[in-house]
């Protein structure tokens, strides 16, 4: 499904570099001469270290995390923390059901969360009609011999998405498969992490979880004309839920 390259350049000396650069490259990337539409393979082209979503998610802590050197490590633990409660609220939504595996950072199971989640933060906007299941705005599952290519050529939406063939979980952006995971239970931070380095602007049908989790794991507020009336909801739900 990904072919890894032979080789690549030292990630400390890349991300000295890129520390270097910072201001000027997110001049770039947030700049209007920029379409939405071209904004993620524009940026790409020009940082093409960004295949490597390590990259990606130290970007995100340079981009949130400022000054704060522990913000991936607080960010990891927030998603932790988030994920052990939507399992208590998946159940109590009946989205979810028991039992679940010992493993619950595992593969299988990760991936059943992600797929429940579109549903428990739910969007007023349905997904395209192509896309089925909000949830395919998250992760896809190939089945048998299907073409990750393919798929990704006749996917309305060219917003970050994971793949998953039973074995190997990659990240892939528009038409293109970017790399894959180490770990599919950072698949959501990693996807958040593509989101704020290229600066995307969120798909409607799942624009209500995506602010959920900007404000819940990332701990970055969103701004009062973003705050919808759905998530305002959603989030007062949530809230009076985790402070039982």
């Amino acid at each position: 499904m990904y072919s890894r390259p032979n080789s690549k350049p030292n990630q400390c000396d890349v991300a000295q570099i890129l520390n270097l650069e910072f201001e000027a490259r997110r001049a770039f990337i947030d700049s209007d001469a920029i379409r939405k539409e071209d904004r993620a393979a524009k940026v790409m082209d020009a940082y093409p270290c960004f295949k490597d979503p390590r990259h990606a998610i130290d970007e995100l802590g340079r981009i949130l995390g400022g000054t704060n050197k522990r913000y991936i490590d607080e960010t990891k633990n927030r998603w932790e923390n988030f994920c052990a409660n939507v399992q208590l609220y998946g159940l109590w939504k009946k989205v979810l059901k028991k039992p679940f595996p010992i493993d619950t950072y595992g593969a299988e199971f990760t991936i059943a969360l992600l797929q429940s989640l579109p549903s428990l933060f739910p969007s007023p906007k349905l997904p395209p009609k192509r896309l089925g299941n909000a949830s395919e705005a998250l992760i896809h599952v190939l089945q048998g011999n299907e073409d990750p290519n393919k798929y990704l050529e006749t996917r309305p939406l060219s917003s970050p998405v994971l793949l998953y063939d039973g074995t190997v979980c990659i990240l892939a952006i528009g038409e293109v498969p970017v790399s894959p995971l180490e770990n599919v239970f950072d698949g959501m931070i990693t996807l958040m992490a593509y989101y704020y380095a290229f600066n995307l602007t969120y798909p409607k049908c799942i624009a209500t979880l995506l602010s959920v989790i900007q404000t819940e794991v990332l701990s970055d507020e969103i701004h009062e004309s973003d705050a919808t009336r759905v998530y305002k909801k959603t989030m007062t739900e949530w809230k009076e839920f985790t402070t039982k």
